[in-house]
């Protein structure tokens, strides 16, 4: 086994794991990383070099993830109704103002650069209810079109926003505990 073989597979965990947020079926996950793998092996001189192996490896898994949705629509979950709870009573007033605003960020930009912001946002994506991490997922990491998401998953567009919505609400109410006041709290 080549030195570049032994590195590709070594990062089968993490594409497993990605694949398996954006799927959420084990076997779909399982043949879109073993897809993403041969195609890698298969053609080791397309890695440039430019980016780090990890990243150039996802970018493939994106398209083997495309693929997978595509192949199995007609099996998707449905993705209605699933999360139960809502955050807007907690978030917001009955007037529609935030019950607490929102904390400066600081630079956001700056900490979208660190390794580690990026394990607290898939941790984060990994609690997601499963509707709302997988439309999160097919908008923002696979960057689908939402129509084509719509079509996809058999939802309307409104019933795609909701899901969008609640989750980045979700997602920002963890980015705030897991990530930003523990900088603020390092930075004081």
């Amino acid at each position: 086994m080549t030195d570049f073989a032994r590195q590709v597979e070594g990062l089968r965990p993490h594409l497993m794991r990605f694949a398996r947020a954006q799927l959420r079926n084990d076997a779909w996950a399982e043949d879109a990383v073993s897809e993403c793998l041969l195609a890698a092996l298969e053609r080791p001189q397309s890695f440039s070099g430019q980016s780090q192996l990890k990243t150039w490896l996802i970018g493939i898994l994106k398209h083997k993830l495309v693929d997978q949705l595509r192949r199995n629509t007609r099996e998707a979950t449905v993705l209605v109704g699933e999360d139960g709870e809502d955050l807007f009573d907690d978030l917001f007033q009955a007037d529609g103002h935030w019950r607490e605003a929102p904390r400066d960020w600081g630079d956001p930009d700056a900490a979208c650069c660190q390794k580690q912001f990026f394990e607290v946002l898939q941790l984060c994506c990994e609690h997601l209810p499963p509707a709302q991490a997988r439309v999160f997922m097919m908008r923002e990491w696979l960057e689908l079109e939402s129509d084509e998401i719509c079509r996809e998953l058999a939802i309307t567009s409104a019933n795609l926003w909701v899901l969008l919505h609640r989750a980045r609400l979700r997602l920002r109410d963890c980015l705030q505990l897991r990530w930003f006041d523990k900088a603020e709290a390092a930075a004081s």
